[in-house]
Order: structure tokens, then C-alpha cells, then sequence
């Protein structure tokens, strides 16, 4: 007996620290981009703030407002749900294939009873016969030499740990996508005002022309032109108020919950989001991103699969084992010459398989290719989102600035228009043509500082920031 339980020790021991593995040594594929981000265009209108990727997003979008949806969001958003629920879904798979790892160990009791044969019987007498058992087994527990099992549990592992970075990913994604339907929110709403203060200003005129119409003053052309502006004016609202309504309603499904209150919300000029680049290279963004870091463990779990494929040739020793007490009577179950073991080591080794190991193989390396590709791919998708955004901020900058200029000299426009007008220098034409530029360029004005905002939460969340509430300092 004390042979056999240091058999049985020395081959669990064998099978569960001396398990070598067949899978290829992993290595990370090279960076397959340009070793530096294109050079922004900088402007006099730029003003970097020091903004880096580990900034929390409540220091980085200080708007009151904003960090209760964002924090609503984070709570409530269902796609971040199923994204949790994920998680626990590959932690539970996992666990269950490191189970392989150690020997399972059950204890049994039974009993059965039976009459045989005097036909059958030795001595030709038919009875009853009773049998109890009691003990402790060890299910067919493989020795894992050549890896299989461990190659099973590393793919299995990367994949819980893939489904952890691919919720952080979700996460930051959905703190950008509420920013962003906030910020059109706002700009919508901006842009709402200046079209119902048009409108105002519009009917107003239109009944000046009205009256000047009905006393003869002025052509009919002049009153259908003061029309025109009236009705576009109100086009241009109705519109606005659509799209407006909308946004809320998209914010509203991003912060999971209709809001009765929320703080005061500050313009599009209040916001004032600045991302600077931090410094280093695009190689840095592998440690950033975490859409990069789960694209990553994908490729470490294809690249274990193609050790357990590889394990699947060689022998498979399994051992199966277990110690106990049987007797015909329950009552002396425990007593002396009633105990039992049994010892069942088993090898299966493949000879002919139709060529499924082979076929296993392959498809365990082409997936191992594939996730190489989707790795490489990522990591153009993030390089191509980081260069977009700085490329972009300088120009929008000066955009900016340029559409400002635009938008005094058409108010100083209407203002000479009006006077010359009401001089009998001008006609009215010239007036509502310098009323319609002039809200043309309120309008457009909004668009591009809402553009600069969008801009830097791109840059943002494509540097991998935004996860963390605040900045480790």
C-alpha cells in the first residue's frame, strides 16, 4: 500500500511540475507603422494644455454637466453590461480549464444487492447477495507532459485577459461617444438660439417692409425677399430643434436613464479641451491602448493553441485510481481485510486519425496568422486615429480663427448695408443678403468650434486616456 501511494505521487508530481509545452515561443510582431506621428501644424492659435494619455476624464471634461452623464454612462450604459458580463463569462471558461490542471479527487459510497442463479452459480445455489463500498477516487487525471493541458489553460487565460482590455476599450469608447452627443448637444442648442434671434429679428423686419409695401415705399420684390429670409429662417430652426431633440434622445440611451435635472452647462467657448501629445514614440501606444492590449492576448492565446495542437500527436497518459472499503455487510464496512485500491495508468497513443491532428494544427496556425493580421491591423487603426487628430488640430485652429475674422466683417457688413440703405445709397437687396451671410456665419462658426472640441476628445480617447476618474499625481 505505501508503494502504491508513492507511485501515484510521483506520477501526479511528474505530470503536474514537469510539463513541457510545444508551442511556438511567442514574439511580438513588429510595429508596422512609422516610427514617429506626422508633425502637427502649429499655429499662433494653439495652446497646449499638458494633457496626457493618463488623465482622468473628470480633469479632463471639467463641465459639470458632462461628468454626471459620463458617470451615468460608466453606470447604467447597456453595452458596458454585456461587456462586464463577458468578463465573468471567459473568468468562468478559464477556470474551468485550469481545473485540468490538478487531479480531481471523489469520494463514493454505494451499495447494490442482487439475486444470481443457481444456473450460474459455482456451486449451483441461487442467493442473494449484498455488496457496500466506500472510498476516495481519483479521476482519470492526465499527466500532462508534453503541454497539452498547460497550452490549454495559457489560451484560456489570455482570453479572460483579452475580454478584461476589450471592456476598458468599451469604456473609453463610450466616455469619448458620450463627450462627443454632448458637445453636439450644446452646439445644436447654440446654433438653435442664433436661429430663433434671426427669426426675431426677421419678422420684425418683414413687417417693416410690410408696411412700407402697403404705402408704396417699396417693390413687392423687396417684401417677397423679407419673406424669404423669414421662412428660411424658420426652416433653419425647425431643423435645429429636430436635431437638437435627437441628440438628447441619443444621450439619453448612452447614460442608460432620462435625466429630470442636471448643473447648468457651460457653451462650446467654456469647454476649452486641449490634448497635447505626450511624449514618445507610436510604440508607446501598445502599453496605452487597451483595444491594442486585447488584440495582443487574442494572439498569445492563438499562439498556446498551436502547442495543444502539437500535443495532440504525441501519447496521452491518463491515471486513474482509487482507495476504499467494501464488504457484504454495512456494518463491517470499516473492518479489517475490507479495504480496497485499484491503479489504472492508461496510454492512447495516435495512429491513424483520417488526418484530424493535422488538420487541427493547421487551422490552430492559420487562426495564429489571422490574429498576427487583426494585431497589425490594430495598431494601423490606432496609429491612423492619433495622426488624423494631430494633423487636424492645427488647421481647425486656424479655421477657427479665420471664421471669427469672417464673422466680424459680415456684422460690420450689415452695419454698413443699413446705414447706406437707410441713405438711399444702397438697396435693400444688399441689406438681406448681408443678414443672410451674416447668420450663415454665426452658424458656421459654431460648427468649427464644435469640430476643435470633437477633434480633442479623438485625440484622447485614440491616445488611450479617459478610463481612470482622475490623473495619478
Amino acid at each position: 500500500m505505501l508503494n502504491l501511494r508513492k507511485s501515484v505521487f510521483l506520477l501526479l508530481s511528474a505530470g503536474v511540475l514537469s510539463a513541457c509545452s510545444l508551442a511556438p515561443k511567442y514574439e511580438r510582431p513588429s510595429v508596422p507603422v512609422a516610427t514617429s506621428f506626422p508633425t502637427e501644424p502649429m499655429t499662433s492659435a494653439s495652446n497646449p494644455s499638458g494633457v496626457t494619455a493618463e488623465t482622468g476624464w473628470r480633469d479632463f471634461f471639467q463641465d459639470p454637466r458632462l461628468q454626471v452623464l459620463v458617470e451615468s454612462a460608466l453606470a447604467n450604459n447597456r453595452d458596458l453590461r454585456v461587456a462586464a458580463l463577458r468578463i465573468e463569462e471567459a473568468r468562468a471558461q478559464y477556470n474551468i480549464v485550469a481545473a485540468d490542471l490538478l487531479p480531481n479527487f471523489n469520494a463514493a459510497a454505494g451499495g447494490s444487492r442482487g439475486r444470481s442463479s443457481g444456473a450460474t452459480s459455482p456451486i449451483g445455489v441461487s442467493g442473494v447477495t449484498n455488496v457496500y463500498q466506500v472510498g476516495l477516487n481519483l479521476a482519470a487525471f492526465e499527466l500532462d507532459f508534453f503541454g497539452r493541458v498547460r497550452s490549454l489553460n495559457e489560451a484560456a487565460l489570455s482570453q479572460y485577459l483579452a475580454t478584461e482590455e476589450a471592456q476598458r476599450a468599451a469604456q473609453i469608447s463610450l466616455i469619448a461617444e458620450v463627450a462627443k452627443a454632448y458637445l453636439a448637444e450644446r452646439a445644436f442648442a447654440e446654433q438653435q438660439e442664433l436661429a430663433q434671434n434671426t427669426l426675431k429679428a426677421r419678422e420684425t423686419g418683414y413687417r417693416l417692409a410690410q408696411q412700407r409695401f402697403e404705402v408704396g415705399a417699396s417693390s413687392a420684390l423687396d417684401l417677397r425677399q423679407n419673406e424669404v429670409l423669414v421662412q428660411t429662417a424658420r426652416a433653419s430652426l425647425a431643423t435645429l430643434v429636430r436635431q437638437r431633440a435627437q441628440a438628447q434622445n441619443a444621450l439619453t440611451v448612452l447614460t442608460g436613464r432620462p435625466f429630470a435635472e442636471l448643473p447648468p452647462a457651460r457653451s462650446l467657448s467654456e469647454q476649452n479641451l486641449m490634448a497635447d501629445l505626450p511624449p514618445g514614440l507610436p510604440s508607446d501606444l501598445l502599453t496605452r491602448r487597451p483595444d491594442i492590449r486585447a488584440s495582443e492576448r487574442q494572439l498569445i492565446a492563438s499562439n498556446a493553441s498551436i502547442g495543444a495542437a502539437r500535443a495532440a500527436f504525441f501519447p496521452r497518459i491518463s491515471l486513474t485510481a482509487g482507495i476504499g472499503s467494501a464488504s457484504t455487510e454495512l456494518g463491517d464496512l470499516f473492518e479489517a481485510g475490507t479495504r480496497t485500491w485499484s491503479f489504472v495508468p492508461q496510454l492512447v497513443l495516435p495512429i491513424f486519425d483520417a488526418g484530424r491532428n493535422r488538420a487541427n494544427l493547421t487551422l490552430a496556425q492559420v487562426r495564429n496568422n489571422i490574429a498576427v493580421a487583426n494585431y497589425e491591423k490594430t495598431i494601423q487603426v490606432a496609429f491612423r486615429e492619433v495622426s488624423d487628430a494631430l494633423v487636424a488640430r492645427g488647421a481647425i485652429d486656424e479655421q477657427i480663427d479665420a471664421q471669427r475674422r469672417v464673422l466680424e466683417a459680415q456684422a460690420e457688413r450689415l452695419k454698413l448695408a443699413e446705414l447706406r440703405y437707410q441713405n438711399g445709397v444702397a438697396s435693400s437687396l444688399d441689406v438681406l443678403d448681408a443678414q443672410r451671410e451674416l447668420f450663415s456665419a454665426e452658424q458656421t462658426l459654431v460648427q468649427a468650434r464644435l469640430l476643435r472640441l470633437t477633434n480633442a476628445v479623438d485625440l484622447y480617447r485614440s491616445l488611450g486616456g479617459g478610463l481612470n476618474e482622475k490623473a495619478t499625481r
